[in-house]
This record gives C-alpha cells, structure tokens and sequence, in this order.
C-alpha cells in the first residue's frame, strides 16, 4: 500500500472524539517531521478541521501511522479505531477528490473544505512533506474540484436555513452593504445565521439577548453591537433585517410593536425571519403591508429543494470523479515506467555510441562510406532486434501467443503480421 488516506469525520466519530483528535496548526510541523522520520512515510498531508481530521501518506505502516495519531493527540488506540477509516491506492486518491469536491461533508458541495484542504497542501509543502505524488495528486483534486463548481450546480442551491435566511434577505434588498441586522437571540443557530450574514458584509449587526454574556460572546466572532433584551421594541425601527430563535415559550415580537417600526421607518420594508419553536414572532406580523415574514417551514422548504438540486449535481460531480481517478492513476503508472524507460534509451544510446565509434574508425582507414553506413546500421538493427527475436524464440506453450502479441504492440506490427502464432 504505496499512498492512502486515514482518519475520522463526522460520519464516523462523534463530535467529543473529533475534538480530542483536532491538530492545532502550531503542531503541524513537528507531527509531519515525527511521520517522516519514524515512520517511514515518505509524502505527507494532515488536514484538521472541525468535522475531519485525515492524513494523507505515500509509503509507511497505515496501522503504525494511526497508532502514532492516537498517541499524537493523547488518545486510546480502541476509542480511535471504532471510528477509523483506511482508503488506499485508488480509493485513497478518490476520497481525496469527493473531499475537495464537497461530496464528503455534512453540507454537500459546501465550499469552505476546499479552502482548507489548500491550506493544509501549503503547510506540508512549506514543512517540506510533500513530494511529487502527493503534489501532483492535490493539484488535480483543486483541479477537479473547479471541473465540478464550473460545470455543476453543485454548490448553487440553498441547503442551510442560515444560508435560506440571507437568500431571502437579498431578495428584498438591492445592496446588502446598505442593511442592518438585528439577531434576536445568541444560540447556535443565530450563531451560523450571524456567520452567514457576516460574509455577505451587511452595513451594521446587532444582537439583543437575555443573558448578556452569552451576546458579548456571539459579538466576540463577528462584528457587532449588543443591545440589552430591553431594548428590543426601541431597535426594531433601525433595522432591516430580523433573525430571531430563543427559548421563549410566548413570541417577543408582537404585530403592534412591529406595526410601530414601520411607521418609524417610514414603511421601508423588513424581512423578519422566525427560527424558533415555538415562534418567537407573531403570525399576525405577517399581514401587515412591507412586512415579509418567514417561519421554519418556509426555511425548510427552500432547504428541501436545495438538497434535491445538490444531489443531482453530485450525480454529475461523481462521474468527474472518476474520470479525474482514472487519469490520476494512469500518471501514476506511467510515473512508474520511468526508470525502465530511462534504462533503455542509456542502453540504446550505448549501442549508437559503439557503432558511431566503429563508424568512425573504418571512415578514417578510407572505406567506402556507403559501405560504412549499411554496415553500421546493420549492426545496430541486429543489436536492436536480438532481445526481442530471443524472448520470441524462448517462448513455450500458451506463453507464445502472449510473446508475439507484446513484440506487435512494442513495435506496432499489425496483428496479422508474420510474428502470428498461428502462422
């Protein structure tokens, strides 16, 4: 087993076992050197992120490099194992491929892996861990991995109610530069919600939320302001858009609190979205004029269409796959018959150059050079054919027709050619 691929994901571990088995990045170095240099891996690649941690190795024990993992990241072996998992040779470089593809992770076709499978091929490569096979074989998966967003629409469709909550915001508002955002709440999901909006670079954020320790911590990964829960009918008016989920068993945000921001706002539009259950919003928020409000259902919908959209491109992705899987290993092999070619243009060269020389030498005694050049390449088709002519003379039994069919396709004889075994 020449190349593999080892490690967990969130398909095979639990969240408590991936976080045990994360690599900082401060630690990447002496972990790639420590693989190199006792255990006899000769290429080498850790990715480590939050739903995956894998190693990607040319040579080496697979089972000695995965006990060196637990023992790297103070782990028992048993508890590593039960969600373990091994792609070697061709399943390795495929598993590659899907992975920087997005067909591997929670979110299918999500893009950031890509990012941090790069990131990962940069650091080994700096560490200088990386040789040519692996160099080569994480070009072509960035290779394949635009194939697959240039041609499907694999990463197009909407598959996160995070992502739905900031599609339908844009919906409504030309520029997201010119939005505010309030988030109501500081859970999980209004934290994914926050991540999103955060890329689209809306103008302003804000969050209001019961427990103010738990705001100033949401506030500490992105950028904006937090409002006491208090405030909340006062903060309704500056901004456009609303992302609530709490706790809460009765809703927040009534129609006649609403119905005053609107007026405050001079009736621009606001797009409220409702993630939590049971609602934080009102449902008769909704009738009012320039409001457009969104509950989960309406969330799960657009989810819903989005992942049918994505597993049909995935369809399409797959087939890329293992087209790139097959050119891959071809190089490989080809990769492989270098030294055997090497050695024989050196071997022919010597012949040429034993001829050359004898050449030479009967020109410089005065003989006819028509008769040196028909001599001279004479010899040379002699010593050309002598290897070939006794590993066909040589051949015994079944062994014949396998002889004569590699002689035809080494030289490119047509098949019915004398060299036949039949004839």
């Amino acid at each position: 087993m020449s190349l593999y691929a080892l490690g967990l994901n969130h398909n095979t571990a639990p969240l408590a076992l991936r976080e045990q088995l994360t690599f900082p990045v401060g630690d990447l170095a002496e972990s790639l050197a420590q693989l190199r240099d006792g255990f006899g891996v000769e290429e080498a690649a850790l990715l480590s992120t939050c739903n995956r941690t894998e190693l990607y190795c040319k040579g080496g024990d697979p089972l000695r490099v995965a006990q060196w993992m637990a023992w790297a990241r103070d782990v028992s072996f048993d508890q590593l194992r039960n969600g373990l998992y091994t792609h070697a040779d061709a399943e390795a470089v495929r598993h590659i491929f899907r992975v920087a593809c997005g067909l591997d992770s929670m979110v299918l076709g999500e893009p950031q892996i890509l990012g941090q499978l790069k990131g990962a091929v940069r650091f080994a490569e700096s560490a200088g861990a990386l040789g040519s096979n692996l160099h080569k074989l994480f070009q072509q998966s960035f290779s394949v991995a635009k194939q697959v967003r240039s041609h499907t629409e694999l990463g197009y469709h909407t598959v996160s109610m995070a992502a739905a909550s900031v599609q339908l915001a844009a919906r409504i508002f030309e520029r997201m530069s010119d939005v505010r955002v309030l988030f109501v709440g500081a859970g999980e999901m209004v934290e994914l919600c926050a991540a999103h909006f955060a890329g689209a670079h809306p103008k302003g954020m804000a969050v209001v939320n019961r427990s103010r320790v738990r705001a100033e911590t949401l506030a500490e990964r992105f950028p904006m302001e937090v409002l006491p829960l208090e405030s909340l009918a006062d903060s309704l008016p500056a901004h456009d858009v609303v992302i609530s989920c709490t706790a809460s068993p009765v809703p927040l945000i009534g129609q006649g609190m609403v119905a005053r921001a609107l007026r405050l706002r001079r009736r621009r539009p606001m797009v409220m979205v409702d993630l939590a259950v049971p609602r934080d919003i009102e449902p008769e928020v909704g009738r009012l004029d320039d409001i457009f409000l969104y509950t989960v259902d309406d969330l799960e919908r657009i989810v819903s269409l989005g992942h049918e959209s994505r597993q049909a491109a995935a369809a399409e992705a797959e087939a890329m796959v293992e087209l790139e899987v097959d050119n891959y290993w071809r190089w490989l092999a080809r990769r492989d018959a270098l030294p055997a070619i090497r050695l024989l243009r050196e071997h022919v060269e010597q012949m040429r150059q034993v001829e050359l020389q004898r050449a030479k030498r009967m020109l410089a005694r005065g003989d006819d050079p028509e008769r040196v050049i028909d001599a001279i390449t004479q010899a040379l088709g002699n010593k050309l054919l002598h290897e070939p002519t006794r590993y066909l003379n040589q051949a015994e039994g079944q062994e014949i027709r396998h002889a004569v069919a590699t002689v035809q396709q080494v030289f490119g004889l047509p098949a019915d050619s004398s060299l036949d075994s039949d004839s």
